[in-house]
């Protein structure tokens, strides 16, 4: 939780945002920062749209299962020296021809194919919800926790701002015994070093706040991040149950809401539906058709008597009747027998094969990484916790000391650069109980999270 920027311009900034914009700025909670990034946030964006892609693969799939249907039509010119059907004469003349028809197909038997595409599709579907879910956390994780950045700095400004303010009124009172003649001018130079000090750590201190609001409204996805603020809410460092747990019976729940861990599941079932799929193409297909289609011209017809013998040559009959006339139907089976594809079916099989392996090493990481991560951030919230424990025991020791101190110094029983060296450790230990509080706060909050307590406590 520190920042190492010092920029010249940023502390100007921090100046102005913090004696103007800030104080006008709406407080954002916790509950709202997280429900806005979850809403707003780019990534989370983006994985919505791939579950949008994900439905869309499935009604793919679902269309397989459906006829096929098409129809066409045509008409054409023939124009100059051509045989009149008729006669069988060549002539100059412009016929026309008009023809239309409608081809259906339908899937009767595909190697199962259709069937393992539309449960691929489903599965496609669960993955696409998991990997949104998991955006979502890792979201919400970076929201808590730079929000937490901003408390600690808070908290770390006001412990700057009091200790400036003390060290004023020591510098007036200094003032005051070097002009009666009671101290040398020596300690007043040490007292204003030290004041000068103090105002140089209350930048850093608002720079670093100005910083951290920037930071999570940047996350935010914020336009007006100028104005933006959180609420001064006190979050107390309390012991979790969950250290309570044994960090097996963590990793155990863990095992059970951890969204990666699910979705690296789904994709080794995604993975087993290819190989099927891949291996339907070995298979024999049974396809069924229907075909149906008529013709119209414009050419002269030979008329036949009642015995079918030729008597004459008449004009076209009406396009309409001759539709009725001449339309014809064929339907049946087609079956298609995989004999030799140039190896294509069996390398799409072994290509399938080779990445269900590599979904399910990826799984068996995932599950190492997660035991790792689990019994990692048991042990990180343990540490913090004594580290804590320890920073406050320090910080009372500290704060005792700096007031025999100030006593002592108050009689003249001590030199101000012992008085500032002890002061100097105060405020440090202040520091420090703050930094490992809200590092504890966070690293709860993971652990919590993995034993499946959500992030953001619903109220």
């Amino acid at each position: 939780m520190k920042s190492n920027i010092k920029h010249p311009l940023l502390l100007v900034i921090a100046l102005i945002f913090s004696s103007v914009s800030f104080g006008q700025a709406k407080k954002w909670t916790l509950e709202e920062c997280v429900a806005y990034a979850v809403e707003n946030n780019i990534s989370i964006k983006q994985s919505t749209l791939d579950k949008q892609l994900s439905d869309v693969s499935k009604k793919d799939a679902f269309g397989k299962f459906l006829p096929s249907v098409n129809g066409q039509a045509s008409h054409s010119w023939n124009i100059g020296l051509n045989q009149n059907i008729t006669t069988g004469l060549l002539e100059n003349q412009t016929t026309q021809f008009t023809s239309a028809g409608l081809n259906a197909n339908i899937d009767i038997y595909k190697g199962l194919q259709n069937q393992n595409q539309l449960r691929k599709a489903n599965l496609s579907i669960i993955a696409s919800q998991y990997q949104l879910t998991k955006m979502m956390e890792d979201v919400s994780l970076n929201v808590v926790n730079a929000y937490l950045q901003i408390l600690f700095n808070k908290e770390n400004l006001k412990v700057q701002q009091q200790q400036l303010s003390y060290d004023n009124k020591q510098l007036d009172r200094t003032n005051e015994l070097v002009e009666a003649g009671v101290i040398p001018k020596g300690d007043l130079l040490d007292v204003k070093a030290t004041v000068a000090s103090d105002n140089q750590r209350l930048i850093a201190a608002e720079n670093a706040l100005l910083i951290s609001k920037l930071s999570l409204a940047q996350l935010l996805q914020l336009d007006n991040f100028q104005e933006f603020d959180i609420t001064d809410a006190e979050i107390p460092a309390q012991e979790s149950t969950v250290l309570l747990e044994d960090p097996k019976a963590i990793l155990e729940k863990a095992k059970e809401n951890r969204t990666d861990l699910k979705l690296a599941q789904t994709n080794v079932q995604i993975a087993e539906k290819d190989v099927k799929i891949s291996r339907g193409a070995y298979q024999p297909t049974l396809q069924g058709f229907y075909s149906f289609s008529t013709r119209a011209s414009n050419s002269d017809r030979i008329i036949f008597d009642s015995n079918n013998n030729p008597i004459g040559i008449g004009s076209p009959l009406p396009v309409f009747d001759q539709f009725s006339n001449n339309k014809g139907h064929s339907y049946g089976v087609s079956l298609n027998i995989p004999i030799f594809n140039g190896f294509a079916a069996r390398n799409n099989v072994f290509r399938s094969k080779i990445a269900l392996e590599r979904s399910k090493i990826a799984l068996e990481q995932q599950e190492l990484d997660l035991e790792r991560t689990v019994f990692t951030a048991y042990t990180d919230t343990k540490g913090a916790l004594k580290t804590h424990e320890a920073a406050v025991s320090t910080l009372e020791a500290r704060e005792q000391s700096f007031n025999y101190a100030k006593e002592r110094y108050e009689v003249g029983l001590m030199n101000v650069f012992d008085f500032n060296q002890a002061q100097t450790l105060y405020v440090n230990a202040q520091s420090e109980a703050l930094r490992t509080k809200y590092d504890y706060i966070f690293r709860t909050k993971i652990l919590e999270f993995y034993f499946g307590i959500p992030i953001i406590k619903k109220q």
